[in-house]
């Protein structure tokens, strides 16, 4: 039974990052902690395993499909590494009831801002928009620097890194607004490069948990992952069939039930 749920809710965690490029460790930490009976330490570093496992996965059948902006991801994920150590390390002295109400009013925020781009279209036609493939760094036959949307990137990358460890949770919803809000990419491709950021920085955190002697479920954590894996590959071919626009409508959405959900079970205990 317990191995029928792993495998269920891998699937969902899947077809989550696949699809939209976040939700994965929302939904894989209650599933360890209140269905599989995991410690909240445990769960979170097997988290870790499966949602960069299965973001790993998306990714490339996102990038088959021409849906990742590899170099960009990249940049994003290492830079998003050393926002996140800096993050966790302020995070230490905040309540954790705290953190968690002011993360979903950061959710709040974000969903708002995307639903409000919905309504009133997605660009200004008259404004330029930059192409996924324009390079911003190239070396031949002459050097040349997009050095403005260069630092544009670095410092969004940071941001989101500092951001997602302070709050101690998977950076797929806070990626994903970033890249379409800051950077103007169009969802899917927000999508697919995010599930290359989350990637990266999964791998550094597991790293670094399993450094410190945190135990792990590998029975439990494997038949996750491998339903997750195959959940990823199911939401990375709905991600290229979906319009962009129902996608993005889907993701703020999907902010908002989890914005909700965090607020009503952090909000009572500080009051």
């Amino acid at each position: 039974m317990m191995l029928f749920v792993a495998v269920v809710a891998g699937v969902l965690i899947g077809l989550s990052l696949g699809a939209l490029g976040g939700g994965g460790s929302i939904i894989a930490v209650p599933v360890l902690v209140y269905l599989l009976g995991q410690t909240p330490v445990a769960a979170t570093t097997g988290s870790l395993l499966i949602v960069g496992i299965s973001s790993l996965t998306g990714a490339y059948a996102a990038w088959r499909q021409q849906n990742v902006y590899v170099a960009r991801g990249l940049v994003f994920g290492l830079v998003g590494v050393a926002g996140a150590a800096l993050g966790a390390t302020w995070s230490v002295a905040v309540d954790p009831d705290v953190l968690l109400a002011a993360f979903a009013g950061l959710m709040l925020v974000v969903a708002g801002v995307m639903l409000a781009k919905q309504l009133r279209g997605r660009s200004d036609p008259d404004r330029p928009v930059a192409h996924v493939d324009d390079p911003i760094i190239t070396v031949s036959p002459t050097f040349a620097c997009n050095c403005p949307r260069a630092l544009k990137v670095v410092v969004t990358a940071l941001v989101v890194g500092v951001t997602t460890g302070f709050f101690g949770v998977g950076g797929g919803f806070l990626v994903v607004p970033a890249l379409v809000l800051a950077l103007s990419l169009p969802m899917p491709i927000a999508v697919g490069t995010s599930l290359l950021v989350i990637s990266v920085n999964s791998a550094a955190a597991f790293v670094v948990r399993i450094s410190h002697g945190v135990a792990v479920d590998w029975l439990v954590v494997g038949a996750l992952t491998v339903a997750a894996v195959a959940g990823s590959l199911l939401g990375a071919r709905l991600a290229s069939r979906v319009q962009p626009r129902a996608l993005s409508l889907a993701f703020s959405i999907l902010l908002l039930v989890v914005a909700g959900y965090t607020a009503w079970q952090s909000l009572p205990a500080l009051i």
